[in-house]
């Protein structure tokens, strides 16, 4: 018997047994958790390319380790001396974490948008319960939350082996929400952005060459900010990519940050993550109850 006949069986038989919960019952369940339920949807769904992300997720920060601390990194330290007080690797290390991340969600934030509306219309099935469209954007949201907790952590698993997190455990592990934050930062308003384009174009392109290059190359990323002219400087003022490294660096080795400067970091996460999140429920909503 296959595993479809199969699920379909005990299905059945929960039915007739008596033990299924009261529709209502379901229903109640399905507003008060439905955005966990999506998010579990979502989850679900990566388990089919689960190989692909373990690997991308210890193999790329692996990658960056030897490359900055054996590689660039030793250039660097025999040629300039310490950045920011710090080696090379320790200095960039955080923020590759945060700009690892904030490619990846790049990249779940815009085509499966696009295929929950249009190529899949998996978005449109949990109409037919009691779950909300701004659940299913919450949802959606939280499930790449949940993968990128785990993808933090590895890196900061990684960067702590490769001695490249030198403040106390308790201290540097702080990087892991500090990169989901930065993450949702640029992914919620993303996602509300997605969710507003009816027809596939040139814009996730766009979006990758224009906006996402940029803020990894130019963001504080390899150098500091102030190394950078400063009509260039804009680019990291309004990136989350530098307001969440100028936090990690804060975490992985206590880099000097003013608390006016922490609370402005933090401030513009924050704000992006929630006006993000607004604009992205609005969206789901008038498009999936039109």
């Amino acid at each position: 018997m296959t595993e479809r006949a199969s699920s379909q069986v005990d299905t059945t038989s929960l039915a007739y047994s008596g033990r299924a919960p009261e529709h209502t019952a379901m229903a109640r369940r399905a507003r008060a958790w439905g955005a966990w339920f999506y998010a579990e949807t979502v989850l679900r769904g990566m388990r089919a390319y689960f190989w692909p992300i373990l690997l991308y997720a210890v193999g790329q920060p692996v990658l960056y380790m030897v490359a900055m601390g054996v590689g660039l990194g030793a250039l660097v330290d025999q040629g300039v001396g310490a950045v920011d007080g710090v080696d090379y690797l320790t200095f960039v290390a955080p923020a590759l974490l945060v700009s690892t991340v904030v490619m990846s969600v790049s990249a779940e934030m815009t085509y499966p948008v696009m295929a929950g509306f249009k190529w899949h219309r998996l978005y449109h099935a949990p109409l037919a319960s009691a779950v909300e469209p701004s659940q299913i954007a919450m949802g959606h949201l939280l499930a790449v939350v949940i993968r990128f907790v785990l993808q933090s952590l590895l890196f900061w698993v990684i960067m702590v082996a490769f001695g490249a997190a030198p403040s106390p455990w308790a201290q540097s592990l702080l990087v892991v929400p500090v990169g989901v934050l930065t993450a949702t930062a640029f992914g919620a308003p993303l996602q509300a952005y997605a969710a507003t384009l009816t027809d596939e174009g040139l814009q996730f392109a766009f979006i990758q060459r224009f906006v996402v290059m940029p803020m990894f190359l130019f963001a504080g990323t390899f150098f500091p900010l102030s190394a950078m002219p400063t009509y260039l400087h804009w680019i990291g003022w309004v990136s989350p990519v530098w307001h969440g490294t100028e936090l990690a660096r804060l975490a992985t080795y206590g880099a000097p940050l003013s608390p006016l400067a922490f609370a402005v970091h933090l401030g513009f996460l924050l704000a992006c993550t929630v006006a993000g999140l607004v604009v992205a429920v609005r969206v789901y909503t008038r498009r999936l109850r039109s």
